[in-house]
């Protein structure tokens, strides 16, 4: 009987292993759900209301990724370094976000609609350059927010002598800067005069399908063709799987080029239809969302792989718990944060050069 028992246990170990398994993928699919509805709904307010809802996500953001990064170094910080480092990361996002919808909004202070630096010569229009420089204030005075964070940490080392040390000093600067700075760069995303809504859709659609694409990839691939992508930090990183992220990254463009020359400038049923016979214009468009793409999924995988580097650094396998089975908010967005990095500076050039 007792055989008969053992054998009964060990016969349904694996059905039950499966249904975890199974129970897992169902719980991230929820998850991954849940947080896809959030962004829409935010960025539906951004378009529809304005952009500060989706500065208060951003927010959100800032907050329970900041504190990830204070949790996961599991007590090496003093408890008033924490206190500034939480300060200070909320209050470089809401002085930006406040300090430029007062300059483009109240103010408007705004870019040359004409678009371009360039006058009919191709050299700089020395006017136009009169009309961008110190006009909006936003981003000088979240620098100054920026370096009073730094300076008060430095601070606690005459303060709180005793208490802190050069090393704790290091891991709070680590957390003041990652993850505030790069979701600082979102905000400015979110607040570009034009193409605003084009950015925030290349960070938040390409780094999810080239995730998707490269696990696919990985998986298919990947015995046959093994070589790590960086295998002292994320062993089971491919370069077959990086690969196939750049192409997620290529497909995602293609989805957001029609969603946003058709769907989002939908002035009547034939808008999309006339974009797409448009020959002329969207080629030269396309290529550009595509290697936009390809490059934004670069960034992305790269950004996965900092944050693992962190991890493995400090000795954690995820950043937090608040997203079942996808671990904290850092290990959902790690991807996105490098890809706003280069997604930000593609379009400042574009806005400054082309308008």
């Amino acid at each position: 009987m007792e055989e008969n028992n053992q054998q009964e246990t060990q016969s349904n170990a694996p059905q039950e292993a499966s249904r975890g398994k199974i129970g897992n993928l169902g719980l991230r699919c929820i998850t991954g759900a849940v947080y896809i509805f959030v962004l829409a709904a935010f960025f539906a307010l951004k378009i529809f209301v304005s952009d500060l809802f989706f500065d208060a996500l951003i927010l959100a953001f800032t907050v329970v990724g900041t504190w990830e990064m204070t949790r996961a170094f599991k007590g090496k910080l003093h408890a008033s370094q924490i206190t500034i480092v939480m300060v200070f990361s909320a209050l470089i996002i809401v002085t930006y976000a406040v300090a430029d919808f007062i300059f483009q909004d109240l103010m408007d202070v705004r870019l040359p609609e004409n678009g371009g630096i360039f006058d009919e010569t191709g050299g700089i229009d020395e006017n136009v350059i009169r009309t961008l420089v110190g006009r909006n204030y936003a981003l000088h005075i979240t620098f100054v927010v920026i370096l009073a964070g730094v300076s008060v940490l430095l601070a606690l080392l005459v303060f709180a002598h005793g208490q802190v040390t050069l090393e704790s000093t290091g891991c709070a600067m680590l957390c003041y800067v990652y993850p505030s700075f790069l979701l600082l760069v979102l905000s400015m995303c979110n607040h570009l005069q034009s193409y605003s809504e084009l950015a925030l859709m290349f960070v938040f659609v390409v780094a999810p399908a080239s995730d998707a694409l490269a696990y696919f990839f990985g998986k298919l691939f990947g015995k046959k063709l093994p070589r790590k992508m960086a295998p002292n930090i994320s062993p089971k990183k491919t370069v077959i799987g990086g690969f196939g992220g750049l192409i997620g990254g290529a497909i995602g463009a293609v989805i957001i080029f029609f969603m946003y020359y058709g769907i989002m400038q939908l002035d009547n049923l034939g808008a999309t239809a006339q974009i797409i016979r448009d020959i002329s214009i969207a080629p030269v468009d396309l290529i550009f969302f595509i290697g936009l793409g390809i490059v934004t999924s670069a960034f992305s995988q790269f950004g996965d792989l900092v944050e693992s580097a962190i991890k493995r650094k400090i000795g954690i396998k995820d950043m937090g718990k608040i997203l079942p089975g996808h671990g904290g908010i850092l290990d959902r967005i790690d991807s996105a944060l490098y890809a706003g990095l280069i997604v930000c500076l593609i379009m400042v050039l574009r806005l400054m050069i082309v308008g």
